[in-house]
């Protein structure tokens, strides 16, 4: 049986501020892969993610979500719902305990009354205390998420994507502000619960190392287009070096 689609993209370019961010953009990601893109900074990593989740400019056709075109989605809790984004700020709000922030996760699946509720007496406490579980959290389901330090609440960000139950992660940059080990450590996280559910992960890395050791595809952006894309085990220190060289200054 083949492999759904989960990202097309088709010839997707997008401009900023009257420049090229990027350019022609086309490629498929399957349900269930783990595909990293790396380049170096302004290649045009996070301008990819934003399009994916409606943020930039594009035309009807470009990018295509789990086989419905992106401008067919009724509204951002329908997206929600095939599509869910971690990023290296966390995104978490601090003065709130883990599991408030984590059960920010059901939002697309509460309605106010019930949003509103939940910052008084949590909802679906067990299914926030699962996923905690899963993250190795489930002892600081009651603290205050400020106190946390930056690897613990990544793994809250984490647990709120478990329980928002998206069919595709975007990870943009999401261990940027981590030290070596903790960076190690999330990913390998990251990938191990994305491989457990089926769910598509596609993340924007500056760490090729991560890239090589817990992705099967590398997709190489420069300048807004892509350089390479290949299978992990294919991509060389050469490839690499030709993507990272510096231009020379005339």
């Amino acid at each position: 049986m083949t492999q759904s689609t989960a990202i097309e993209l088709n010839s997707l370019t997008v401009n900023l501020e009257r420049k090229i961010i990027l350019s022609s953009l086309s490629f498929t990601v399957k349900k269930g892969e783990l595909v990293a893109i790396i380049g170096p900074s302004g290649a045009g990593k996070t301008t990819l993610l934003n399009s994916l989740i409606g943020l930039n400019k594009t035309t009807k056709d470009e990018i295509t979500i789990s086989n419905l075109p992106l401008n067919k989605y009724k509204n951002n809790k329908h997206l929600a719902k095939k599509i869910g984004i971690i990023r290296q700020q966390f995104d978490l709000v601090g003065q709130l305990t883990v599991i408030n922030n984590v059960l920010a996760g059901r939002l697309s699946d509460w309605g106010l009354f019930k949003s509103l509720m939940s910052l008084v007496v949590p909802q679906d406490k067990e299914i926030a205390l699962t996923a905690l579980k899963r993250v190795g959290l489930e002892d600081k389901i009651y603290q205050q998420t400020s106190s946390l330090s930056g690897g613990e609440q990544q793994r809250v960000a984490l647990a709120r994507l478990l329980v928002q139950k998206p069919e595709i992660i975007l990870a943009d940059e999401p261990v940027s502000s981590l030290d070596p080990a903790r960076a190690d450590d999330i990913i390998s996280t990251l990938t191990r619960l994305a491989s457990e559910e089926n769910l598509t992960l596609f993340a924007s890395l500056h760490s090729v190392e991560l890239a090589r050791k817990y992705f099967t595809r590398i997709i190489a952006l420069r300048d807004g287009r892509v350089t390479f894309d290949l299978p992990s085990s294919e991509v060389t220190d050469e490839l690499l070096n030709n993507l990272y060289e510096l231009k020379e200054i005339i």
